[in-house]
């Protein structure tokens, strides 16, 4: 995962100067975009098919201590199973809410169609967000 939002770029810099708190959403939602959304968000996230965002608790067992400004998800990520396509995913997402919110990261990921009976899935490690 590669880009922050310009949502939470704003919450992390008045946190760490100028001392406005960001309390961090006990929950996260991985979202699937058929068009990419911008840091600025937008996009196109999947709405059919019995697709729903995937809630992660946002805790050190899902999220173990970052290395070398790095954070990876330690258990996989599987959404539901595909009722209908979905289309081409070519993007990934991480919200504060289950449905509309805050987008927090995002990055393109290689496309994949993903048609009925598919059970799109990232594997233990396989996201990471970094700071550089």
């Amino acid at each position: 995962m590669s880009a922050f939002s310009n949502y939470l770029e704003v919450e992390i810099l008045d946190h760490i100067l100028g001392g406005s708190v960001y309390t961090p959403p006990s929950t996260v939602y991985f979202a699937l975009y058929t068009a990419a959304p911008s840091d600025a968000g937008g996009g196109t996230e999947v709405n059919t098919g019995g697709y729903t965002r995937v809630a992660v608790p946002n805790n050190l067992t899902n999220w173990p201590a970052a290395t070398n400004g790095t954070k990876r998800n330690a258990n996989t990520i599987t959404f539901p199973e595909a009722q209908a396509t979905w289309g081409n995913i070519v993007a990934i997402g991480i919200h504060d809410a289950a449905t509309a919110g805050n987008l927090l990261f995002w990055t393109a990921i290689t496309s994949r169609q993903v048609v009925s009976g598919d059970i799109p899935r990232f594997n233990a490690q396989g996201v990471s967000v970094t700071l550089d």
